[in-house]
């Protein structure tokens, strides 16, 4: 059979059942069916009761809650329960409600234990943090224990004494009369023959004693001393350090002896006086102003003049003559030391006489105005001279009577040729432009003839100076008859390195210069003997660019120093004398650091708000170690005398430290030398733990003095104290209180751990800055803003590099002049990210206090003036100073750019015109200065190890430097 039979057949089985009980139903009688559908209803209630309660006895008794919810649901569906269906409902409210409250309860016991557990968690990482410190605290203090336990070792081993500013020692008699020397002992005289040193001990101070010249009259009758240089000259020694007026305390006597004038032409005033010598009237040509009788009756003359000084300056008459008063003179003169500006070769006495220039400038201040700019190298001329020859009746070359003396044929011939070789040199086939001037035109006077040759000048002072600054060379023709110097060749060398011309002495092996003993002339002057006039013209072309300007500025830097104004001429006289005895200078003045507090006043101390800086150990916490002092007092006069006078420093005066000190080999700091040296791991070396531990490098152990400059900002000047609690190497703090208010009698100040001295400002100046109060006693000074913010390890660094660098500006903020592509001719100060900066930021540098004292006191008062004007650019004008001592530019440090505090009150740099003046100032003190001192720099300093990969066990010198 088939599936779909099977299917089939199937379906018609169901088919036929339904049917059957259909059929039955429908035969079914009536009655039946009423009887059983209610005998259904009729025990289906006792079927339901009958499993209910089966169920009841069946369920567990732990299923109470179970059961309940089923008769409470019982319940619900019987109308008779509706009450107690309320109260139940209200129970269960109230329990909810109960329950509620127990856990909003314990809800907020648990965060309570929470913030009990955040709490908890941050005093254990606070706590964490303070064993740290203390630990790094402890072990600064073992480091400072050991350092003192060396510092003790070395003050028991230390043979040699603490040197410092010795006690003077005077003479405390007269010069004791003796015997007048005889005129051939007189010209041979030297300072070992002619000079009593028993006046002059090396701590004397080399004491000075002036002859007044308004009471002391030593000229012949009818004659008198320039008014103006009997005035200038009392003046400017009242200014110097070694005058005395005490003659028996006196290592020297001066003696204004000229210039001496007929009485009748004192009254006059023409500096530039051409015109020869002027007899007096009745006196002879012979007769010299110079009284002999009147000499030696001085008070102090002592019977042969021993350690007097004759002092004959040259202003008005500077003729081929004038300067020399003991010319062709039967006046003697004894066992005195002459100083003039001209010589003849019989007369003058090496390493006794003393050259000096004419007096040809004011008599002090600020003389930056007379010269010119040093910029560009070439100027129009390649050489200049503007002369005429002195010395026979007429110039060179005329025909005429000579005058007895002036045998001169030999010396005639080789002039002629050097004139010849000179104009053929100027209309030669060259590029090279010259101005060769050897007729005055008009023709000079010379009312009196002299046997003396020499070249006049031409024209007036303002007119050769439009020449020679138009002159990268000015020719100087070297004097005839014997003269080793004359005053028309001086004047014509001062006015030379006035315009910034190179002096070209042709000639030169014949002649000396002013101060020779002392001043480096190679470096300013080119000497040619005149048989090098033939390569005169290949010389001059084959120098180039930079040493025309390192000559044209050391030029300068002599004018302006020793040559340019009576009290620059009178000071180097002074200097000279007391460097050829080895003396040193007096020391420099520093300024008195008066305290704002009144002597009784006790300021309120406060503990310091200590900022979580880097835990790492920086270095030793040490008692106040001052830099020594005067420990080269004799040393550096002798050593370093050329540099003192050249380039870096003046000679006169004493500094107590200088950032050009020589430095000791490596092997001395353990053989011998080792007082004072703290060498990282005790010579061994080392990284991190060890560096911490010593300061190391080429130089003894020292410490910093920071010196703040603030203006009514209490509260930034209290915050910024408070930062430097703990710092290491840290002497004291200067603040330097600018504001004419006193603090408040209120203000708590901070205890850092080292003195804190706020001194008084004398006016509300930016230059205070830069003052050399008596209360900084290390050489490394810290100048910082009050609003500065630094790290103590950025502090450090700073520190550190600085002591390898301690003739620059090492600081944070780097800044540069950027040349003015617009106009082509100016100077811009730019604060922009560069790859090269030229200046760093006085508000947060290191800088030597030597520097602090010529700014102060050599730097050009209109420099100072300037800051006071724009109270802005005191940092711009040290930077300056410092680059035109050392021709070096400053020293970065760090990743820095800036360096305020984000939340401090606002200062004077966020003024809108900051920026505006700062590009004034930097074209002004370029114009001081003749040239821009400033240097570019394209590298900053970072510590040794950094971004360096070290072992685990190691440390780096700084973790984030």
């Amino acid at each position: 059979m088939s599936s779909y039979d099977a299917l089939g057949g199937s379906g018609s089985g169901v088919l036929s059942g339904i049917g059957g009980l259909w059929h039955w139903l429908k035969h079914m009688k009536l009655y039946r069916v009423i009887l059983l559908v209610t005998l259904c209803f009729l025990m289906g209630p006792f079927i339901f009761y009958h499993l209910l309660q089966n169920d009841e006895s069946n369920a567990p008794h732990n299923d109470i809650h179970r059961t309940r919810s089923q008769l409470d649901t019982f319940e619900e569906v019987s109308p008779l329960k509706a009450a107690d269906l309320k109260l139940r409902i209200d129970e269960m409210l109230r329990i909810k409600g109960t329950v509620s409250l127990e856990l909003r309860d314990l809800e907020s016991r648990r965060q309570k234990l929470q913030s009990d557990i955040g709490l908890y968690n941050q005093k254990i990482d606070e706590l964490k943090q303070e064993l740290a410190r203390q630990q790094t605290e402890l072990d600064r203090l073992k480091i400072s224990v050991e350092q003192a336990q060396v510092a003790q070792r070395e003050a028991v081993l230390r043979n040699t004494p603490e040197l410092a500013l010795p006690r003077a020692l005077f003479s405390d008699t007269l010069p004791t009369k003796l015997r007048p020397i005889g005129v051939e002992h007189s010209r041979t005289c030297k300072m070992s023959t002619c000079f009593d040193h028993s006046r002059c001990s090396l701590t004397s101070g080399f004491p000075v004693f002036l002859y007044d010249p308004d009471t002391t009259a030593v000229v012949s009758e009818g004659y008198d001393i320039d008014g103006f240089l009997k005035t200038t000259i009392k003046q400017t020694l009242g200014y110097n350090a070694h005058l005395t007026t005490d003659p028996k305390k006196a290592c020297v006597f001066l003696v204004l002896i000229g210039e001496a004038l007929p009485e009748h032409e004192v009254l006059k005033n023409n500096r530039y006086n051409t015109p020869q010598e002027r007899a007096a009237p009745g006196a002879t040509q012979q007769q010299s102003s110079l009284n002999a009788t009147r000499l030696r009756m001085l008070p102090f003359w002592g019977g042969d003049g021993r350690n007097h000084v004759l002092l004959n300056f040259a202003r008005r008459e500077i003729g081929s003559s004038a300067g020399n008063m003991l010319r062709g003179s039967t006046v003697e003169t004894g066992r005195a030391m002459l100083v003039q500006s001209s010589f003849d070769e019989s007369q003058f006495r090496a390493g006794f006489d003393l050259i000096a220039p004419p007096i040809l400038g004011p008599p002090g201040g600020d003389v930056w105005q007379e010269c010119v700019p040093m910029l560009p190298a070439r100027r129009k001329y390649l050489i200049s001279f503007q002369g005429e020859l002195n010395g026979q009746n007429g110039s060179l070359g005329a025909v005429g009577p000579r005058l007895p003396g002036t045998d001169d044929t030999e010396a005639d011939t080789v002039d002629e040729f050097i004139i010849e070789h000179l104009k053929d040199m100027s209309s030669g086939r060259t590029q090279d432009t010259f101005m060769l001037q050897f007729e005055c035109v008009p023709a000079t006077e010379q009312r009196n003839p002299s046997n003396v040759r020499d070249w006049s000048l031409c024209g007036t002072d303002n007119s050769r100076k439009s020449v020679l600054k138009e002159s990268t060379f000015a020719l100087l023709l070297a004097p005839g008859g014997g003269s080793v110097s004359s005053t028309l060749l001086q004047a014509r060398l001062y006015e030379a390195l006035r315009a910034g011309a190179i002096p070209l002495i042709l000639g030169g092996d014949q002649v000396q210069l002013p101060y020779a003993e002392t001043i480096d002339w190679r470096r300013v002057v080119i000497s040619l003997p005149k048989a090098r006039i033939t390569e005169l013209h290949f010389l001059l072309r084959a120098i180039p660019d930079a040493d025309l300007l390192t000559m044209r500025r050391q030029g300068r830097l002599v004018w302006e120093r020793y040559l340019s104004s009576v009290q620059s001429t009178v000071d180097t006289i002074v200097a000279s004398l007391r460097d050829r005895l080895g003396i040193p200078p007096k020391p420099v003045p520093s300024v008195v650091a008066h305290s704002v507090f009144n002597s009784s006043f006790i300021p309120l101390k406060s503990d310091p708000v200590i900022d979580t800086e880097p835990e790492e150990s920086l270095g030793p916490i040490e008692p106040p170690y001052p830099s020594p002092a005067y420990r080269r007092n004799y040393t550096a006069a002798l050593m370093q005398s050329r540099e003192m006078w050249n380039d870096w420093a003046d000679p006169f005066a004493l500094y107590p430290q200088l950032p050009f000190d020589p430095v000791l080999p490596s092997d001395a700091k353990f053989i011998g030398s080792h007082m004072g040296f703290r060498p990282i791991g005790k010579g061994a070396g080392g990284a991190g733990k060890e560096f911490g531990e010593s300061l190391g490098g080429n130089y003894p152990r020292e410490q910093f003095t920071i010196v703040i400059l603030t203006y009514e900002r209490e509260q930034v000047l209290m915050d910024s104290l408070s930062r430097l609690y703990g710092l290491p190497y840290l002497h004291k703090v200067i603040v330097v209180w600018n504001s004419p208010k006193p603090p408040l009698e209120d203000l708590r100040w901070p205890d850092i751990g080292v003195p804190v001295h706020v001194v008084r400002a004398p006016r509300n100046s930016l230059n205070n800055r830069f003052l050399p109060f008596d209360a900084i006693e290390t050489e490394a000074v810290l100048s910082v803003d009050d609003d500065a913010h630094l790290r103590h390890d950025e502090i450090l660094f700073g520190f550190r590099v600085w002591r390898e660098h301690r003739d620059r500006v090492v600081g944070f903020p780097g800044r540069f002049h950027a040349w003015d592509v617009n106009t082509l001719d100016s100077w811009n100060y730019n604060s922009n990210y560069s790859c090269e900066l030229s200046m760093v930021l006085t508000g947060a540098a290191f800088i030597h206090k030597y520097y602090t004292y010529l700014y102060t006191y050599t730097l050009p008062q209109a420099i100072r003036d300037k800051v006071d004007e724009y109270m802005n650019c005191e940092d711009i004008a040290m930077n300056f100073l410092v680059s035109h001592v050392t021709r070096k530019p400053p020293v970065k440090v760090t990743s820095r750019w800036t360096f305020r505090c984000p939340g401090c009150p606002v200062s004077l740099s966020e003024d809108d015109t900051h920026f505006q003046e700062r590009h004034k100032c930097i074209n002004f003190f370029t114009k001081v200065f003749g040239y821009t001192p400033l240097l570019n720099t394209q590298y900053r300093a970072d510590s040794i190890l950094f971004k360096t990969r070290i072992p685990h066990d190691k440390q780096k010198c700084f973790k984030f430097i």
